[in-house]
């Protein structure tokens, strides 16, 4: 069956080849790891510490690990983490955040590749990141009697479908996985349904709030609006995770009340590193006053630059810290939504559009609170900004409803290692004594 699905895999490979080359020359995606990913050339792990690894495709999951392994680490200190992505952001990112661990570029599905990345790392168990489902990976794990769990899982209906089309192909694969921590009962219902057996599937929670910074006073946030510039009477606009479009929503949404508020600052954080260029082009064309964050060290701060695009991966979560009002991007176009966990914690007050499936029991938690504001298109986004502007009473209780949901949601990154401690304890050695010499493939 494995190679089967490597003659499929290298069909589909082939056929996406100029689109691969296409982003490569043109945005720079996919120039880096092919070694790693494609022939499991991984770097070797030193030592015969006990090992977990942790899959976290990009930059969402990256952040995702993060209670995980301090939790994980305080609990099983003489054992090594190491972390593995699919993307170049990401790969930066774990780099920058969980130095000095191992941090790799993830095999591709192909039999050969996972078996020689595993040989390499040579873990005691495996961790995937909310829907990290590899059919060989996962086989090639546990023919060596490596326990592979799947944490903080998520199933959209979008997936689920896609997945019942194929449920005769990945229901051996779901029924191979010996942990399912998910972060509410419609997913694990979902789980159940593909063929994950129901003793296996456990309801968490989400650990996106877990670890979040609360404090707006932390170290990280309070350098870069030093460096920013920003002053504490300043009200601070941040439009985050955004895609294609929604930074020119928010542009009009701030240049519309400029007039009448001085001290409105606003933050573009565009979601992909690729169009850092081409929103900084339309802001340019627009004839807009605006800094760029990767030129603040050498230029400092500009008194006429009202707005800051953050050309700038891993310092979202921090940036949230400085908004009084924030929109949470991603929601006005089909991505399906991003974070709204971390300005939530932070009180700020968040707004997002109506395509938010990708935090679905999150959306459901704030709007159910009203924690949060529903904005459908552009003009919308405007109304909401002029009615935070105009009633500080109102953004403040907005803000207040959200900051309190994340308070009474942690606990799943305590629940999710307490069942990976479960596993462990439950699981035969990794067969790692029959591997061949350290200098093998």
């Amino acid at each position: 069956m494995a190679y089967l699905r490597d003659i499929a895999y290298l069909l589909l490979l082939t056929a996406i080849s100029p689109w691969l080359a296409w982003c490569a020359v043109r945005k720079g995606k996919y120039r880096e790891g092919w070694n790693e990913k494609l022939l499991g050339r991984v770097p070797r792990r030193v030592g015969d510490r006990p090992c977990v690894w942790f899959h976290a495709v990009s930059v969402g999951e990256v952040n995702l690990l993060a209670p995980l392994i301090t939790r994980w680490e305080r609990e099983f200190p003489d054992w090594d983490c190491v972390i593995s992505t699919t993307t170049r952001t990401g790969y930066e990112l774990a780099h920058k955040k969980y130095a000095p661990r191992q941090v790799i570029y993830a095999p591709l599905d192909f039999s050969w590749s996972v078996r020689r990345a595993l040989r390499r790392i040579r873990p005691n168990l495996l961790v995937l990141a909310e829907l990290e489902v590899w059919p060989n990976w996962i086989e090639a794990a546990r023919s060596r009697n490596i326990p592979v769990a799947v944490v903080n899982g998520r199933l959209s209906e979008k997936s689920f479908r896609g997945y019942q089309r194929l449920r005769s192909f990945v229901s051996s694969t779901f029924a191979q996985l010996q942990l399912i921590a998910v972060q509410s009962e419609e997913y694990a219902e979902r789980f159940r349904a593909l063929g994950a057996l129901p003793e296996n599937v456990c309801t968490t929670g989400s650990v996106k709030f877990d670890g979040v910074e609360t404090q707006r006073d932390n170290a990280k946030t309070q350098r870069l609006a030093r460096l920013a510039g920003i002053k504490p009477d300043d009200l601070v606009f941040v439009a985050g995770s955004t895609q294609e479009g929604e930074e020119t929503a928010a542009l009009d949404a701030f240049l519309s009340h400029t007039s009448r508020h001085p001290k409105l600052r606003l933050l573009l954080v565009p979601r992909h590193p690729e169009r850092f260029d081409s929103v900084a082009a339309m802001l340019t064309a627009r004839q807009i006053p605006f800094q760029r964050r990767s030129n603040l060290e050498k230029e400092g701060p500009s008194i006429s630059a009202r707005v800051l695009l953050v050309d700038a991966v891993g310092e979202l979560g921090a940036w949230w810290g400085t908004a009084q009002i924030a929109f949470v991007g991603g929601s006005l176009t089909q991505r399906g939504g991003q974070n709204m966990i971390e300005p939530a914690a932070y009180g700020a007050a968040i707004a997002f559009g109506p395509n938010t499936w990708n935090f679905k029991d999150v959306v459901e938690r704030m709007l159910a609170a009203d924690a949060a504001v529903v904005v459908r298109h552009s003009e919308d986004l405007n109304r909401f900004v002029d009615r935070m502007l105009s009633l500080p009473t109102a953004r403040q209780e907005l803000g207040d409803k959200a900051q309190q949901l994340v308070l009474t949601q942690t606990g799943a990154a305590d629940r999710t290692i307490a069942l990976l401690a479960a596993l462990i304890s439950q699981q035969p050695r990794s067969g790692w004594s029959a591997l061949p010499p350290a200098n093998a493939a």
